[in-house]
């Protein structure tokens, strides 16, 4: 994977390779987006813009102000943590059902996190000020985006104990099953070598894990760097158990939850 840092002319680009719901506001495949009401919507809805994101693209560095909000539609996108040598590994994992930079709504916030397109797709994006004034006039908004940002600290606490505690093998599984629930797609384009650097483990160790898990029928993987999940059930028995955790997570944080906010 190509990382691509995303500058003010690759943003500039970006936002013009938006899709149908471009100008006239973004469509609500965002699952946090559909769960407002009509009236907070409203509030986003005039400075929404729909972008396509590729994968390896960076959409923010650590200590980068928080300029725009994403809410990611098809795209994956995950958090990381870089060392000073380069090495990284993944923190967070946030697909349809979150927000990335939310924090912004509450005031002029710099990221502690590299931000990457782990897998191309789309997302609506608006500008921090912009969400900073929605904010402002929705208690329902706010609550929600809190919300998100108390799931994303959980997958982080969660996601260090899975790094300390779980074999490489079954912190596959879990990031596998994580990235399957938010594209919602069987086939997930990912090289070994990247899976190595979002687990922050050598690729060798990646390469006998992919192995065994092939051999065992539960996902098929091709040297073009794509892996098909073929037993969905399998790869969950050879998971840790952070995945049930996350997964409860994100149910107990379901759309509906906003409307009743």
């Amino acid at each position: 994977m190509n990382i691509v840092r995303q500058d003010a002319a690759s943003q500039q680009d970006a936002a013009s390779r938006h899709d149908a719901g471009g100008r006239n506001g973004a469509n609500r495949r965002n699952q946090l987006l559909q769960s407002l009401l009509p009236g907070d919507f409203a509030l986003l809805a005039p400075h929404l813009r729909d972008i396509s994101l590729r994968q390896g693209e960076i959409l923010i560095e650590p200590g980068d102000p928080v300029e725009h909000v994403y809410f990611p539609h098809t795209a994956v996108i995950v958090l990381l943590a870089v060392m000073r040598d380069g090495r990284m590994v993944e923190t967070a994992t946030i697909g349809r059902s979150g927000v990335i930079g939310g924090i912004a709504g509450f005031g002029q916030w710099r990221a502690f996190a590299r931000v990457i397109v782990q897998m191309s797709g789309t997302a609506a994006r608006i500008p921090s000020s912009r969400f900073r004034g929605a904010i402002r006039h929705s208690d329902r908004l706010t609550a929600v985006v809190l919300r998100c940002a108390q799931s994303i600290v959980v997958q982080i606490q969660q996601t260090a104990a899975c790094n300390a505690l779980h074999s490489a093998e079954q912190r596959l599984c879990r990031w596998l099953l994580l990235t399957q629930d938010y594209a919602d797609t069987n086939v997930i384009p990912l090289t070994q070598e990247l899976l190595g650097q979002m687990l922050g483990v050598r690729r060798t160790t990646i390469t006998a894990a992919v192995s065994r898990l092939q051999s065992s029928g539960v996902i098929r993987y091709n040297r073009r760097g794509r892996i098909e999940i073929v037993d969905r059930i399998a790869l969950e028995h050879a998971a840790c158990e952070c995945y049930e955790v996350l997964r409860s997570r994100d149910s107990e944080r379901s759309p509906h939850d906003a409307r009743r906010a």
